[in-house]
């Protein structure tokens, strides 16, 4: 395995997977835009490449291709997002003579389309959600009527929440039905979309899957995404805390016979609801590398992007089946404003100070400095714990976000604290509908007076360092701290 690797992505994942690159002693290559103003993930690669002047660079096979080719490099990593799902770009990665690091362009279309990914799970024997066509209004009707309300309707070509939305009776369908399908069509260039039945109560659970080039694939174990707001994971832990051990085997097993039904190679995972009886069904397949990877390289001590290169060269996995220790969670965290519906907190970053400490790790694509750019997802960081126990990992998270400083842009530090701290969360009690039932206690309300005192406080620090000379923060972002007595400083709580 020689050559360059051109990440066709950026922020956090593309500092990952530079990262990968280095300890293999491969030369890393990032891309950027116009639109991104000296973004860190260009500064960790060994060589960057101008690709365009926004996001919609990023969705541009043809300029990724002509990147790659312009520095001789060896193969591509999509990361996640953007074409990290492209037949297309597989494909061109082919013809180009370059190696695409994922799985093949047939896996890739055979799951990149849900109606379609659907069809070949049931054909496999894999328990698939009740669900069937939306072609149009009345066909939506007919099926929301077979399988019964409440019901989904979904983006065909959908992922990341998006193009998704929940209707609890016919009366609702219309307008819900116009909306997913402009929605869809915005978001992805197909409006397509489709019916299946709303699983109350459940559990999100997904498995990982790895497999490689000769034959070889096993499961790294499940986790549990049920932590999301407007279909958007927030919080991810490993192992899911109420799912049954004969529940998992057979998860386990059934996400490795959809695997091989479509002869998948590299990093993927299989997505399943699962009920509160513990019957579960397909919802997905990503064939690509997750967001909430690290946590299962932290229960399992398996490098998975070491591991998708290593297979992209034609290598067998490193491994025959891997094994599990402790818990490992996850938190993402956004620029973003809870009190103002979370929307996205475009700006510069005055400063930022990542927390540490033992089994503490913090996947990051920004720094002090750093321009969020309202054209991409304001994702700032994915700050995972472990330890041997679920309490301890949660007192640990709760422990690394008090530690995490921000200023200069909202985030959603204090409102994942919240949730981490609710009871609800605490005792591993929670579905998909969580974070959306608990809203006003998660988020302290539209004004609160924390809030208040957080701007004045800002205000006046701000004043103080324009009198002495020193760098101007924002006053309009509240700050974390404030000063109790002399030689002693209090976080707001």
């Amino acid at each position: 395995m020689t050559g360059k690797v051109l990440i066709a992505n950026r922020g956090e994942i593309s500092v990952r997977i530079s990262r990968a690159l280095r300890e293999l002693g491969l030369p890393s290559v990032a891309v950027y835009t116009d639109a991104e103003r000296d973004p860190v993930h260009a500064r960790r690669a060994d060589q960057a490449v101008r690709i365009g002047e926004g996001r919609a660079a990023y969705l541009d096979a043809e300029r990724i291709i002509s990147a790659a080719r312009s520095v001789g490099a060896w193969g591509v990593h999509p990361g996640y997002g953007f074409l990290s799902e492209s037949a297309e770009l597989c494909r061109a990665c082919e013809r180009a003579g370059l190696v695409f690091v994922g799985p093949p362009a047939s896996a890739i279309h055979e799951m990149g389309d849900k109606v379609r990914a659907r069809q070949r799970m049931r054909d496999a024997g894999v328990p698939v959600v009740p669900g069937g066509p939306a072609d149009d209004l009345e066909q939506a009707k007919v099926t929301a009527r077979t399988v019964g309300y409440p019901v989904l309707l979904k983006a065909s070509a959908g992922g990341g929440g998006k193009g998704m939305r929940r209707v609890d009776s016919e009366q609702e369908l219309e307008k819900a039905f116009e909306r997913t399908r402009s929605e869809a069509e915005k978001s992805f260039g197909n409006g397509s979309i489709y019916l299946e039945k709303a699983i109350v109560g459940a559990r999100h659970v997904e498995v990982q899957v790895l497999g490689d080039k000769h034959g070889n694939l096993i499961h790294l174990f499940e986790r549990d995404c049920s932590l999301q707001r407007r279909h958007q994971k927030i919080v991810e832990e490993t192992p899911c805390p109420t799912l049954a051990e004969a529940t998992r085997r057979a998860m386990c097993q059934v996400a490795l016979t959809g695997a091989r039904a479509i002869g998948y190679h590299s990093a993927g995972t299989f997505e399943f609801l699962l009920g509160r009886d513990q019957s579960f069904y397909f919802l997905e397949m990503n064939t690509r590398l997750q967001v909430e990877h690290p946590i299962t390289e932290l229960t399992t001590g398996i490098d998975l992007v070491h591991e998708m290169l290593r297979v992209a060269a034609g290598e067998e996995l490193s491994l025959d089946q891997a094994e599990r220790r402790g818990v490992a969670i996850e938190a993402r965290v956004y620029a973003e404003d809870p009190r103002q519906g979370f929307l996205p907190a475009p700006g510069r970053i005055e400063h930022l100070a990542a927390p540490a400490g033992p089994f503490v790790r913090d996947d990051s694509g920004v720094a002090s400095g750093s321009w969020v750019s309202p054209e991409f997802d304001p994702l700032l960081s994915k700050l995972c714990v472990w330890a041997p126990t679920r309490e301890l990992a949660l007192g640990r998270l709760r422990r690394a976000l008090s530690e995490y400083a921000v200023l200069g842009v909202a985030t959603n530090l204090e409102f994942l604290e919240r949730l981490l701290a609710h009871p609800g969360v605490v005792a591993g009690d929670y579905d998909t509908t969580f974070v959306e039932r608990s809203a006003a206690a998660l988020t302290g309300g539209e004004d609160s007076e924390q809030h208040r005192r957080d701007a004045m406080l800002l205000t006046a620090l701000a004043a103080h360092a324009d009198r002495a000379g020193a760098p101007v923060l924002s006053a309009a972002t509240p700050s974390r701290w404030q000063h109790a007595e002399p030689n002693r400083v209090t976080r707001f709580r």
